[in-house]
């Protein structure tokens, strides 16, 4: 028989905005599964009803890959080693316009090791609808236009940091396509600062991990903004 675990934590009591978090997490023979998200989203009816279907989907497909998996394994003579996937939310900042969460998944489906990825999701209150951040700037162009110079300087620092002096196995700067963007706020308000994370292979080998760049808010970045967003934004310095 199944077992279903489903469960409320404490985590980070003295941050308001990430007090709870909602977990589920299952365990089988053929898979193992986690979701969680905190419960500033889960008092959103809307987003609430996304995530939860965000959940269904990924563990309906975990299970169904699992027992096919498992079958073939034993069919095959060969040791099973349970598939898995991971996945929880965070609250990156509750500002009065917005929700941003940042999401962090780990899929493992054999091989020598799993793929982590990452994931970025707003929710516009005002709106009351949920949105991919990269959606409130006028377009990805732009947008790029706008932070390209500093990101690609500071992306290129980490590197070298990482890969200690050696530039001959350093990636080029990544588009924005390829990053996950996130909204953050330094004060609640407004959102003065973005987050960019380039996940493994983006911007370099599996070894090196991801990549995290957070930007202020520049006036560049601020004129990228749709004009129905700019009011959420402020220029940070």
């Amino acid at each position: 028989m199944r077992k279903v675990m489903i469960a409320l934590a404490l985590v980070g009591a003295a941050s308001p905005v990430a007090a709870q978090v909602v977990t589920r997490e299952v365990k089988t023979a053929d898979y193992e599964f986690s979701y969680a998200y905190p419960a500033a989203a889960g008092r959103i009816a809307g987003l609430k009803a996304w995530l939860d279907a965000d959940r269904s989907r990924i563990q309906a497909k975990a299970a169904r890959d699992g027992v096919a998996a498992r079958r073939e394994a034993r069919q095959s003579g060969y040791p099973y080693h349970r598939y898995s996937f991971d996945k929880t939310w965070k609250v990156v900042t509750d500002t009065p316009r917005f929700l941003s969460l940042s999401g962090d998944s780990y899929d493992f489906t054999g091989g020598a090791h799993g793929s982590p990825a990452s994931h970025g999701l707003v929710w516009d209150k005002a709106a009351g609808r949920r949105l991919d951040p990269k959606a409130v700037f006028t377009s990805l162009p732009a947008f790029q236009t706008a932070i390209r110079i500093d990101y690609c300087a500071r992306l290129k620092t980490e590197q070298v940091k990482r890969n200690q002096g050696d530039l001959s196995s350093m990636n080029a700067c990544p588009p924005l396509k390829d990053l996950t963007v996130l909204l953050g706020s330094t004060n609640g308000r407004a959102i003065d600062r973005i987050g960019l994370i380039a996940d493994p292979y983006v911007a370099g080998s599996y070894a090196e991990g991801a990549y995290e760049v957070t930007l202020p808010v520049t006036r560049a970045i601020l004129g990228a903004v749709k004009p129905q967003y700019r009011g959420a934004f402020a220029v940070r310095g």
